[in-house]
């Protein structure tokens, strides 16, 4: 009779262990987002596609002894190297493998040394970029690209306003439903849901909330609350854009402003957000309120901030920001843009 296999050696317990931190361990006990679990996961199919067609072991047989130290550091260099991922990607999906590693061994002791050998494996160098924005007459460019005389130009003028209006992740606009906005209010704001499933509201200003009555009065005549704020309507049925579909419209009008305009070579949604951020730093916006707006997981500020900070208070500072304000760009020191930067 033959001697059964320890965990670090059985592809079953592999397989079933990792279903359950996908879909039991990373949603209900650390209470991960959606979009963070959807990451983890295709990380985790990036490494046994890995395994199956680089090291020739056949993906029903995937086991944790093929998350050895050695393999870990072949696969960081596979990705930049052959499928050319950026140096931040290739250590996000290590720090997926990592976490699985860490919940495995949790649960067996057999895959605690594979973890804490894995711990020993150095994400690649980041090389320092230069922050990616757009100018201001580029963003006026930008705003004005879509055609007023197409349903789908008017839409995509919407998207790009309250993206940028809002300091929006392209997960967060996605998400946003017809119940998101609140334009009735004293002080009219939009409810966005985060990173870590956390909610903020953002306060909206006058032009914006012009364009979206505008916007909701053709998209949304009859108001269901539940109903995709962008949408797209394939064979009758609406459904909510997806994020290649952001970053397409983005690139296309971004491609012709070019005619008329330099542009930003790589463009992508998420500059809309940082362009944002500038524009209120510039205006004189405290580092703390912009970090609100922004909803960054890092949040740091005084002790009295909470108290201080209301809705009321943010909507002010941001009615002082202007697009087009041609104050000299002082603000550009290193030590700001970290601290601004951290997404």
């Amino acid at each position: 009779m033959g001697k059964k296999a320890t965990a670090d050696k059985d592809s079953a317990y592999f397989w079933s262990s990792a279903s359950e931190y996908l879909n039991n361990e990373l949603p209900n006990i650390r209470k991960k987002s959606p979009n963070t679990i959807e990451a983890y996961r295709r990380s985790l199919n990036g490494y046994i596609d890995f395994l199956e067609k680089e090291k020739s072991i056949n993906r029903a047989n995937v086991c944790y002894r093929d998350f050895g130290k050695s393999n870990l550091k072949e696969y960081l260099l596979f990705m930049k190297d052959s499928q050319n991922l950026s140096e931040k990607t290739c250590n996000l999906r290590i720090t997926a493998i990592k976490s699985l590693l860490s919940y495995a061994a949790e649960e067996s002791i057999d895959i605690t040394a594979l973890y804490v050998s894995a711990k020993t494996v150095k994400g690649l160098t980041v090389s320092k970029n230069e922050i990616e924005y757009f100018e201001d007459g580029q963003l006026k460019a930008l705003l004005a690209a879509p055609p007023d005389d197409t349903k789908n130009g008017r839409r995509n003028r919407m998207i790009l306003i309250l993206g940028y209006d809002a300091g929006l992740r392209v997960s967060e606009l996605i998400n946003l439903a017809v119940s998101s906005l609140h334009l009735e209010p004293e002080v009219p704001y939009v409810t966005i849901l985060g990173k870590g499933l956390k909610y903020r509201n953002i306060p909206l200003m006058s032009k914006t909330i012009q364009h979206l009555n505008t916007y909701l009065s053709e998209f949304h005549p009859v108001m269901k609350m539940d109903a995709p704020l962008f949408y797209a309507t394939t064979h009758g049925v609406r459904h909510p854009l997806s994020d290649d579909t952001i970053q397409k419209l983005l690139k296309k009008y971004t491609n012709i402003c070019r005619n008329t305009i330099p542009m930003p070579k790589e463009v992508h949604f998420h500059m809309l957000r940082k362009t944002r951020a500038m524009d209120l730093y510039q205006a004189g916006c405290p580092l703390s309120y912009i970090q609100q707006l922004l909803g960054h997981e890092n949040i740091s500020t005084t002790r009295g901030f909470y108290a201080f900070a209301t809705l009321k208070t943010l909507a002010d500072a941001i009615e002082k920001t202007n697009p087009s304000g041609s104050e000299e760009k002082l603000w550009k020191k290193e030590s700001v843009l970290k601290q601004l930067y951290r997404l």
